[in-house]
């Protein structure tokens, strides 16, 4: 079924042929340039109804767009950028819900950047360049810049896999079509460094024609610290394919899978394993409007990446719908309804009680510049 299904992809791919962003570059902002320097900015605002009514506010299990019954800012920032012919750098504040619950643990001022990085191209005549410092993350097909993509909110992909690491991040081009990238960071998601090893990430990057991106991420490291500290070694992967995201019709889709190997009190090894997959697409209806969907599944039994409000292991399914309006060319209006539902009750209901579902109405106005 594997190969029948890889087969269709790359048919399909070389039927067709707008160079697609991937999600980790978070470079879709151009604005003003004065010589060497970029200034550019993005705003996202929302408004998020949960029928559970949480009674703190926040929207349970999401990281992006979480608060409910009240207008926020979801992410704001500034992105100041630098580039020569052999040196760059890119320095990008931010703030907003997404930046309060994602960047929870880091501390002071680290809590506000979004990047802030410096770049050497380390040969004259070859494309192989070292970043280091905050970098945006490869993992997953979905990042913080919600204009991007296909639906507003996050699938529970990227909610969960770093947005952000902090280290090394060596690019090199391997042909026309492939691009490698290796990273070398303080840990998963993780700007001051938990306990002083250091995590190893791969990226390979494969554009088969300029209509489709795929993309596939490894990541290793030991994720011990003092909040867990009987977490030992981590390992994950991610495979996602971006097809034709300005085209008529368009869609996107991702599967991971990771595993974290934990001591349990008798000293025994635990292998806990979670994953998820997922599928959104767009059609076009005019040239300012078109609606997109998602149906996507994430299972995390022993609670790796979630711990549920009641805990019985978390596994929840989520389906979508979104009406996306273009406003003039740096502006997006978007109404989105979205549904989990499980066969455990990982939800709380406006009593407190545990029940199997949530809804969530959205509505948002983007603009960049």
């Amino acid at each position: 079924m594997n190969k029948i299904f890889f087969i269709f992809l790359f048919f399909l791919s070389g039927l067709i042929k707008a160079q697609i962003v991937n999600p980790s570059n978070m470079d879709t902002v151009s604005g003003e340039h004065i010589g060497k320097i970029a200034i550019a900015g993005y705003l996202d605002t929302y408004y998020n109804y949960n029928f559970n009514q949480p009674k703190d506010g926040n929207i349970s299990y999401l990281v992006s767009m979480n608060r409910h019954n009240e207008a926020n800012i979801n992410l704001a920032y500034i992105d100041l950028r630098y580039k020569s012919e052999r040196l760059r750098a890119r320095f990008v504040p931010g703030f907003g819900t997404y930046v309060n619950t994602n960047y929870a643990s880091e501390t002071g001022t680290l809590k506000n950047l979004i990047e802030a990085n410096a770049g050497l191209k380390i040969f004259k005549d070859k494309e192989i360049w070292l970043d280091y410092g905050v970098l945006s993350s490869p993992y997953t097909n979905e990042s913080a810049i919600s204009k991007d993509h296909l639906m507003y909110t996050r699938s529970f992909a990227p909610e969960y896999v770093p947005y952000y690491l902090s280290g090394l991040k060596l690019s090199m081009p391997l042909g026309a079509k492939i691009t490698a990238y290796l990273y070398l960071i303080n840990g998963w998601q993780q700007i001051q460094d938990q306990n002083q090893g250091k995590s190893v990430g791969t990226q390979i990057e494969y554009r088969p024609n300029n209509k489709n991106l795929i993309n596939w991420n490894t990541y290793l490291g030991d994720e011990r610290s003092s909040l867990s500290p009987n977490n030992r070694m981590r390992y994950f992967t991610d495979l996602y394919w971006i097809h034709n995201p300005d085209g008529r019709f368009s869609f996107t889709s991702c599967a991971y899978i990771g595993l974290q190997k934990k001591i349990d009190p008798l000293n025994n090894n635990n292998n806990n394993i979670w994953w998820q997959a997922n599928l959104i697409a767009k059609q076009k209806l005019n040239k300012n409007l078109s609606i997109s969907g998602r149906i996507e599944y994430f299972n995390d039994p022993k609670n790796v990446q979630i711990a549920p409000l009641n805990p019985v292991g978390f596994n929840s399914f989520s389906t979508g719908a979104c009406l996306n309006i273009n406003l003039f060319n740096n502006a997006m209006i978007r109404l989105e309804a979205r549904e989990f539902f499980s066969d455990k009750k990982v939800y709380l209901n406006n009593k407190g009680n545990p029940i199997n579902q949530s809804t969530c109405l959205v509505s948002n106005l983007t603009i960049w510049f």
